[in-house]
Order: C-alpha cells, then structure tokens, then sequence
C-alpha cells in the first residue's frame, strides 16, 4: 500500500498568513521578525545578483528574516566557554524556528525554503572563499529590522548589535516594513578601539568602516583552537541597543575601553573579575 502524499491547504490571504507567521515564530521563541519583500535586493542593488533570494530560490517573493537576541551580560564575557554556549545556543534555535516555519508555510501551499544562520562550514572555508552564499545583515537590513553599523553588524533598536538571525525564502508575497532610513550607528568606534586585530578602521566619509576580514577570521582561528570562539568583542562594546537599559551600566564604554590595557597590568583587577573568571574556566587559558 502506497502512502499517500501530504496534503497542502490552498493559500491564504497575505494579511492572514503574515500574522500566522508571526505568531509562529514568537510562540518559537523569535525576538525579532521582519519581511523584506525580494525586489528590495533589485532596488537597493549592492548585493551580487548569485547572493540574491531569487538566484538561490526562483520562487522567492518575501524574505523572512527571525532573530535571537544575545543576552548582554554572556557577551561580555568573551571569550568564554559560556559564550561559545549561548552562540551556538542561539544557532541552534534559530535553525529550528527556520526549518520548522519552512514545513509550515509548505503545508499552507507556500513554496519555501530557508537558509541557514552562518552559511560557511569552517573558518578555513571561510577564509579561502571570504563570503557565504547568503547575507543575512542585508536581508535582515531590508526587512526593516535595523542599519548596518561601522564594524559591518546589523545595529538593531532592541538589542544593538547583539542578535542572531536566519532567513527564510517564500513564495508568499507578504508586506514587508519600511528600510530603517535613520544610521542608528553614533560613530563612536568603540568597536574599532577595542578590536583586538585592529581590524576595523572608521572613515570620514560613510558609517561604514574599512574591515580586514582575514584578521577577524585568524583572530576566531585562534579562539577556536581554545574553544571559546566567537571573538564578539565588536557586539560586546557598541552602545546601542535598549537591552542595555535593562542592565544599567553606568560608564560601560570607558570599562570596555579600558579593559585591555588594565588587564595587561593586572589580570585580576576587581573591575573585570566577573568576567576573568568565567574565561579561566571551562576551556584552554586565554591569554
């Protein structure tokens, strides 16, 4: 006896539907859901035509773009074992919601399809071919969700640069938020100053910074042979973000800004103890 083929319901009215996918991924633990519909890629026209949703997957009409926010106070640890935890905490997280939405709008007649949060295999891949064959900053730029930052990361309202994101594909023509016209970015180059790569050099003429992408990689290279990869140091000191309100850090930046050369002096200097402590344990010694 043959099975029988799964059945999909006819399609739905946008309007219904986006509200279903919302719901959906906020009962699946999403902080953060926009829809960036695909022409948005034709009309900004600064990702490669082989990057774009519709070159990947023909049907594309909207582009679902989920984040998880990264809790502050982990961030700042790095790097650690526990923040290595929570990056791949949140990755995990996020392929599920993806893959799970994926089977939903297929079963609600929706061709979809979706892409994974890193889209690389390995640093090495990485480094011998710098680009995966998706962005997520822009998709995620084009679906209303924030503005790209000097240090390259999406800055978000809510979380800053500290969130975590997937796509997801559809045939499902859903409207999609405004781009985010404001440069959330105050040029402060917090990020660049405390880059243990100086990989990040800000420019007088535009938000976004000159970025040595080799560097970064070696830097995680090297973290990841310690097993506290990612670097995040970037994500950890930029100021924007409303998830700081929350934790109420008076004079956050300059501790950041300070930390590298206080540390060299005194590895245990009460300022940081909370966060040396958790790097001397549960993985290599990080220097």
């Amino acid at each position: 006896m043959q099975s029988e083929s799964p059945k999909t319901a006819p399609p739905q009215p946008s309007d219904e539907l986006r509200a279903q996918v919302i719901g959906f991924c906020r009962e699946n633990g999403a902080d953060l859901i926009g829809f960036a519909p695909v022409e948005r890629w034709d009309e900004y026209d600064e990702v490669p035509v082989p990057f774009r949703p519709q070159s990947l997957f023909p049907p594309t009409q909207t582009v679902i773009v989920i984040g998880m926010a990264m809790p502050l106070p982990i961030v700042e640890t790095t790097p650690s074992f526990l923040h290595k935890e929570l990056y791949t905490a949140a990755n995990q997280e996020l392929d599920k919601i993806a893959y799970n939405l994926t089977r939903f709008l297929n079963r609600r007649g929706q061709a979809s399809y979706f892409f994974t949060r890193d889209g690389y295999a390995s640093l090495s891949a990485l480094k011998q071919k710098p680009q995966a064959a998706f962005g997520h900053v822009a998709a995620a730029r084009y679906a209303g969700l924030g503005s790209i930052g000097l240090s390259h990361n999406l800055l978000t309202p809510e979380y800053g640069p500290r969130v975590r994101f997937v796509s997801v594909f559809t045939a499902a023509k859903l409207d999609g938020q405004p781009v985010m016209t404001k440069d959330l970015c105050i040029k402060c180059e917090a990020c660049a100053k405390c880059c243990p790569k100086d990989a990040l050099k800000g420019r007088e003429d535009q938000i976004l910074g000159d970025y040595d992408l080799n560097a970064c990689i070696d830097q995680h290279i090297d973290l990841v042979r310690k097993k506290c990869y990612p670097c995040g140091i970037c994500i950890k000191v930029c100021p924007i973000g409303s998830d700081r309100k929350l934790y109420k850090q008076k004079g956050i930046v300059k501790k950041y800004l300070n930390e590298a050369d206080k540390l060299a002096s005194d590895p245990d200097h009460p300022d940081y103890r909370s966060w040396t402590h958790v790097r001397r344990h549960g993985c290599r010694l990080v220097e």
